[in-house]
């Protein structure tokens, strides 16, 4: 399968997991739409990429805790195209802490807003888009830490709250737009990799045959999402669930 001129939207895209899909589809020939909290975050992702996959990137600043900005986001990629293929809501405020009084009540309420209401508001608004397509896909970053892993040290409820909702609601989105050819998967990653391989998309990088204490690695990830993206349009996969190390 060919991904020229595929349109990819890849919220959170100026680091990590968010920037290797956005750089990664962009290589393969699509056309990639990034968002980041500001216009300037996202902007450091195209500007990075070498070669004519640069000009195959677009960004734009959306913050995702709030709905006015996610509906402008949306509307300007409408003035840029005609259809979505792919949708990855990667996007997600991070936060730290053990002790649940010890956030602000600004952070809880941003934290949840952001990934489970953003999450929400992004399908809303980009299903117009979706729908123009011939092979629409929606891809939800769910578990960007194992809630077991060690990062989970660190995460506070508001952020365990937030994934659970993001869940719940990947799981009946799935359900319900199956029958309209909308298919909806998501990723359940361990603890994983989130070293940036930059633009020489992982040459040399092995996925295989790795130590047992070495990370699920990013470009793993990425090639769950092609692989998914690429099967024929009966098949539908909800999940992809991965077994730590």
């Amino acid at each position: 399968m060919t991904f020229e001129n595929l349109r990819v939207v890849v919220t959170g895209a100026s680091r990590y997991f968010g920037r290797a899909l956005a750089v990664g589809f962009a290589h393969l020939g699509a056309e990639v739409y990034v968002s980041a909290r500001t216009v300037e975050a996202a902007e450091r992702t195209r500007t990075d990429v070498m070669g004519s996959a640069r000009d195959r990137i677009h960004a734009f600043g959306c913050d995702l805790s709030r709905p006015a900005e996610i509906r402008e986001f949306a509307a300007r990629v409408g003035e840029h195209t005609d259809r979505v293929d792919l949708l990855v809501n990667n996007g997600a405020r991070w936060l730290d802490g053990m002790d649940l009084e010890a956030a602000s009540d600004d952070a809880i309420v941003e934290t949840i807003e952001s990934t489970a209401g953003g999450t929400v508001l992004m399908v809303k608004h980009f299903l117009p888009l979706l729908r123009g397509s011939l092979r629409p896909d929606i891809v939800n970053m769910v578990a960007v830490r194992d809630a077991e892993g060690a990062s989970a040290a660190t995460a506070h409820e508001a952020f365990w709250a937030a994934k659970s909702a993001q869940a719940g609601f990947a799981d009946i989105l799935s359900r319900r737009l199956r029958p309209s050819g909308v298919r909806v998967f998501s990723l359940y990653p361990p603890d994983f990799s989130t070293s940036d391989p930059r633009f020489a998309e992982w040459d040399g990088v092995r996925t295989d045959g790795m130590a047992p204490d070495e990370k699920l690695t990013t470009q793993a990830l990425f090639e769950c999402v092609v692989y998914a993206v690429e099967q024929p349009r009966d098949c539908f996969i909800r999940s992809f669930h991965f077994e730590p190390r």
